[in-house]
């Protein structure tokens, strides 16, 4: 038996060594390296390259190192007989809801501003008065948006959640769900957070019609997916000043070129895809586990319906 690595990011030798400690005796084989294809029962990977399951027979499962799959289901040859499960780690959740918050705090606070002020020698304190909360609008509360709605909401922000379906997103959010919802979730949010995965129903969703549902001078923070944004009207958005800021995480395509005017956008910031980064300390147990139950023919933990998408 053996696990074929494809780490796109992080230390390979530190997943050998977390997973070992937990399941002994697997061989590890790192791609495009594969060796005898009917010795691979576990591929770890975050993205597929096309066609890489084709020789591999003897699949037991495919195990994303990261929470989205859609990296993994874009290959048209992924085998829809071998499980597929994702991450779910709190560490990663954590991350996730940290970098959010920055960014909200950071624009709801005017941080930018003020260090505008600072280059410039200028000792001036801005209003900051206002006659209610400020507004958050997550697109996307699973596990991780759920947990930075709370937090949000902790803080003083008045937080409203969007998901595909009706579902109680606990105390201090409010919920909006479907098509019918995503009108009234869009007109009341100030600081838009995308943490949606990404699938054929979710590309390109953050539109040219979708920015203009939401109050004149809301920001967009995404933490998704590139794809889930339609840049030039993101671009049209700022230049217009119907939106006021964009915090990205995430671009289409990663790396984003040097040359992308996002990059030199005065209303734009863009950290390089690291507001949740897998940390194989925590997440091999996850990994170690579906092993197991894989090899003892139980179901996996976090298994995704390809169908839906995550």
């Amino acid at each position: 038996m053996a696990i074929l690595f494809k780490i796109g990011a992080g230390d390979p030798e530190l997943w050998k060594r977390e997973i070992t400690a937990r399941v002994p005796g697997q061989e590890f084989r790192s791609w495009p390296e594969v060796g005898d294809p009917d010795d691979i029962e576990f591929v770890l990977l975050f993205r597929a390259e096309p066609g890489m399951f084709v020789p591999l027979r003897n699949l037991k499962a495919i195990l994303c190192t990261g929470a989205g799959v859609d990296g993994i289901l874009a290959d048209p040859e992924l085998p829809r007989d071998v499980p597929l499960a994702r991450i779910v780690d709190p560490w990663m959740t954590t991350m996730m809801a940290q970098w959010v918050i920055h960014a909200v705090l950071r624009l709801d606070r005017r941080m930018d501003v003020y260090a505008e002020q600072q280059r410039r020698g200028e000792w001036r304190e801005l209003e900051e008065w206002r006659p209610q909360a400020p507004r958050v609008g997550i697109l996307g509360c699973g596990e991780i948006g759920g947990f930075t709605g709370r937090a949000l909401a902790g803080l003083g922000f008045d937080v409203a959640g969007w998901t595909r379906s009706p579902r109680d997103l606990g105390d201090g959010i409010q919920g909006f769900a479907g098509a019918a919802g995503m009108e009234p979730f869009l007109q009341r949010t100030d600081y838009l957070v995308c943490l949606l995965p990404l699938t054929p129903q979710t590309q390109g969703i953050l539109n040219a019609r979708t920015l203009a549902s939401l109050p004149q001078g809301a920001a967009l923070i995404n933490a998704g997916r590139g794809g889930h944004v339609v840049q030039e009207d993101l671009l049209a958005a700022l230049d217009s000043g119907r939106l006021s800021a964009a915090f990205l995480d995430v671009t289409d395509p990663e790396p984003l070129p040097a040359d992308h005017p996002l990059w030199r956008h005065p209303k734009v910031t863009i950290t390089p895809h690291v507001a949740g980064i897998t940390n194989p300390v925590t997440a091999a147990e996850q990994v170690a586990e579906n092993i197991r139950r894989a090899l003892d023919g139980e179901p996996l933990l976090n298994r995704v319906d390809p169908r839906g998408g995550y």
